[in-house]
């Protein structure tokens, strides 16, 4: 899942119900981050940095709090704001393997919690595979219910950088302002601007810092130490397999039960 990216500066949008701009075509079957740290380009002309302008979207109704209204798996714009104020958000994921439980970052992230609780909400993540293991960069990846790999289509639209400056390099690649460690919970990626989905990946251990140096995947949540452990264990069932167009994997399936959002009022 991880392969090196850079994206522009977003900061959060005060008005989340942002103005319609139209999709371009059907999410590149990427949403994933591909091999070990290998480079992608970014779409961006020569000359120093510059900003990359951000991508807005609108969208259409909330889904129901209690999952009512799922399954519901492709959607033609991304979601409208659909989180209370007020509330602190935790997305807890049921797996073959124990519970883990995530605390999402609404205040540096809000559109991207924002995007994952709606498909949340709409079964977007249930009875999916974890099916990308990687321990050279310490990251487990998931979110691909059309195809359980990397190769799927995503949900119909992409979402806005966030969380700090994206700047576009002099080379054509992007660097952002996330670093990483242990335990987070990460968008995954293809190489342009404004181009995570709904694929994630989770980190396991310190090798993951060596995302550092690109900085462009979304951190929008943290987990437990119960639930850490629980990644740390996942990790642990990793062979490798030659035939496997990632090298290896799980010694049995590690799969995504439900993932529930659960809203808390703050303080």
């Amino acid at each position: 899942m991880a392969k090196k990216k850079h994206v522009p500066s977003i900061s959060p949008q005060p008005n989340r119900h942002s103005s319609t701009i139209r999709i371009t075509g059907a999410l590149l079957a990427a949403i994933m981050i591909g091999g070990l740290i290998a480079a992608i380009v970014a779409n961006s002309g020569g000359g120093g940095s510059s900003v990359v302008p951000q991508t807005m979207l609108a969208a259409s109704s909330c889904p129901a709090e209690d999952g009512s209204d799922a399954p519901l798996l492709s959607f033609t714009a991304r979601p409208t704001w659909c989180l209370a104020s007020g509330f602190a958000y935790t997305a807890v994921f049921d797996t073959t393997e124990g519970e883990i439980r995530v605390a999402l970052d609404v205040e540096r992230t809000p559109e991207t919690v924002n995007n994952f609780a709606v498909l949340t909400r709409y079964g977007y993540y249930d009875n999916t595979s974890l099916f990308r293991f990687d321990p050279s960069i310490a990251i487990i990846q998931g979110g691909s219910p059309h195809t359980n790999d990397w190769t799927d289509p995503g949900p119909g639209y992409t979402i806005p950088d966030e969380g700090g400056m994206f700047t576009s390099m002099s080379d054509g690649s992007l660097l952002g302002p996330f670093t990483y460690q242990s335990g987070q919970l990460v968008m995954a990626r293809s190489g342009g601007p404004n181009a995570s989905s709904a694929q994630f990946f989770f980190t396991t251990g310190p090798e993951v810092s060596l995302l550092d140096s690109q900085g462009t995947y979304l951190v929008f949540g943290q987990a437990d130490e119960a639930g850490l452990a629980v990644l740390q264990a996942m990790m642990d069932l990793y062979v490798v397999d030659e035939t496997s167009p990632y090298g290896g994997g799980p010694s049995r399936s590690v799969d995504i039960n439900s993932v529930t959002i659960v809203a808390t009022p703050g303080d």
